[in-house]
């Protein structure tokens, strides 16, 4: 995870002079030792998710709708369906079936 995310969630600004072992030190004692960063970003964004497809609002249109027009030039980027397929391992009519079961 890049050092700029890691300083912003921690509130230290580059003119505060702090080593990025410092940083890194900070940031597993504000989280838990065990965890790794972007195991808890995963997490909460398969919550998110989850949330979104089960209620009936604006989010729930964005993120399942699509937008008019054609993609940039180069490599595509991966998207929040690309996340949610190579995390759970489903296709996605799958996983919209599951969000709705909160349970599971």
């Amino acid at each position: 995870m890049g050092m700029r995310c890691c300083r912003r969630l921690l509130g230290i600004s580059y003119k505060e002079h702090i080593t990025n072992e410092e940083v890194r030190r900070r940031l597993e004692n504000a989280i838990e030792p065990h965890l790794d960063v972007l195991t808890i970003v995963r997490h909460r964004k398969l919550k998110w998710y989850g949330h979104t497809t089960r209620s009936s609002g604006l989010a729930k249109t964005i993120m399942q709708g699509t937008v008019n027009g054609g993609r940039r030039r180069g490599r595509q980027r991966k998207c929040w369906e690309d996340n949610i397929r190579e995390w759970t391992g489903l296709e996605l009519r799958n996983t919209l079936r599951i969000a709705e079961n909160r349970e599971e």
